[in-house]
């Protein structure tokens, strides 16, 4: 079983010190597991407990019976060499390293003596200093973050654990749906490489989204980057990009930064994408889960306000985004959706009055027409129409057609509780969804250029094989 495998689809899991104290880590991992459904063998290693959460625990991992193919490790940072070894002597395929204690504090040589521990019995490493692993798949939850992990088609991974926590309960909030959630700490051994190589041919991720403060290997992430960037995105946070974050990621994880610039022109030529900011990387992540490929760079517009409408306009002109010229065919189309006063340059004005059926009609025959690629619908609310319904219409326009096309439809929603209600429904039906003119055109802009980053670095893959 490969060790990545076995550490997001383990057939079994120990939990070396796990607790009969509420609040402990190792109590918390081991409820999140019971809660969770994982459905595989779980193990408590506790040599002064009989029970725990009413499963039988064992005094160490030797004297268990079963195979084990996850140890996690919530021990004081002495104690886990010891652990370790024991680990090897079992025959584990994978550690995951929750204690801290270890580079982050200047224990170099404690962490070295885990991982050559573990290497000498062909075991991998994950962390030290993490708060766990997560895969919705697998229905396994063996970390102290939250309980509820919402299923969806995001692999999250990260290198600082309290940002990752934060992060999972903004996901949750936010009805943002994840398929793992790996905390990487120190990477002492496993690093975002073999997680990139894993989530590339994962079919229950779509994108991957990484928050980085350092590079271990980076010539080895950037191929792995490569190799995945052409079947799916792959988008970065990178922290520590000036002089005094990185001062701080070093003393955090122990993490050396690189120079942001080199970073940057290498994440270029890999084809990752860049996010400046958390919001903003779960904005562009919300809009490659349902795999849209759009045909080319047309958007066009539609919007009940025009000062909605030339938000939008100057946030393409700021991101390169190109605002089609309509043609008379399809000016005459929508001419029929809309009041006499209404306007058919791009952006499209279906005006105040424009209901929900206006917008279903305008929206159908926007993705109906060949020449549009991408289809943004924009709503101000006003007391004249009804968020909720506006959406169940644009959702009913995806099914009706955009579902045969595959083309990009995105939705701007400003307004109070029913365009945020309206938000929500159309983000279950896979729309995506934004509050501002700006975080719409941005996920917009991304998938364009995640097009176009796909198709230069499959060129450039093709010329390395050919050599």
């Amino acid at each position: 079983m490969n060790a990545i495998k076995a550490l997001l689809q383990p057939r079994s899991v120990a939990v070396i010190g796990a607790s009969r104290k509420r609040g402990k880590i190792g109590h918390e991992v081991l409820r999140n597991l019971i809660d969770f459904g994982y459905s595989g063998k779980i193990y408590p290693v506790n040599p002064n407990a009989d029970t725990v959460r009413g499963l039988r625990c064992y005094p160490s991992v030797l004297s268990i019976g079963g195979d084990v193919d996850l140890a996690v490790v919530c021990v004081p940072a002495e104690m886990v060499p010891e652990a370790v070894t024991g680990c090897g002597r079992k025959g584990v395929r994978v550690v995951a390293v929750v204690s801290s204690g270890f580079k982050e504090i200047g224990r170099s040589d404690l962490e070295e003596r885990v991982v050559e521990t573990a290497s000498r019995h062909g075991m991998r490493v994950l962390g030290p200093n993490i708060f766990g692993v997560i895969c919705t798949p697998s229905k396994l939850n063996a970390s102290f973050g939250p309980r509820i992990v919402r299923p969806g088609r995001i692999a999250f991974i990260t290198q600082s654990g309290a940002i990752g926590i934060a992060l999972m309960y903004f996901t949750i909030l936010e009805h943002i749906g994840l398929s793992a959630v790996v905390s990487m700490g120190n990477k002492s051994d496993i690093d975002d490489s073999d997680l990139l190589e894993y989530f590339s041919e994962d079919p229950h991720t779509s994108v991957v989204l990484i928050y980085m403060e350092g590079l271990v290997r980076g010539r080895r992430f950037l191929g792995a980057a490569m190799r995945t960037s052409v079947k799916k995105p792959v988008i970065v946070i990178k922290a520590g990009r000036t002089s005094k974050g990185a001062q701080a990621a070093s003393t955090h994880t122990g993490a050396l930064a690189s120079s942001f610039r080199v970073m940057l022109g290498a994440f270029n030529q890999s084809g990752v994408l860049y996010a400046s900011s958390i919001e903003q990387a779960f904005d562009w992540a919300r809009i490659f889960v349902e795999d849209f490929r759009p045909l080319g760079g047309n958007l066009l517009i539609l919007t009940n306000g025009g000062g909605l409408g030339v938000l939008a306009a100057d946030a393409c002109d700021d991101q390169g985004v190109e605002l089609m010229k309509p043609t008379q065919k399809l000016r005459e189309e929508l001419k029929k959706h809309m009041p006499y006063f209404g306007s058919v340059e791009n952006p499209i004005d279906l005006t105040a009055v424009a209901d929900d059926d206006a917008y279903y009609e305008s929206v159908l025959t926007a993705v109906g027409d060949p020449d549009v690629h991408t289809v943004l619908a924009m709503y101000t609310q006003g007391p004249l129409t009804d968020p909720t319904l506006i959406a169940a219409k644009i959702i009913k326009a995806m099914k009706d057609v955009r579902l045969a096309t595959r083309k990009p439809i995105v939705f701007c929603g400003v307004g109070g509780e029913q365009v945020e209600r309206a938000i929500r429904l159309l983000q279950e039906a896979g729309i995506p969804a934004y509050r501002t003119p700006e975080r719409s055109v941005s996920a917009v802009s991304v998938l364009l250029r995640y097009t176009r980053a796909r198709a230069r670095v499959e060129k450039k893959l093709a010329m390395l094989s050919s050599r």
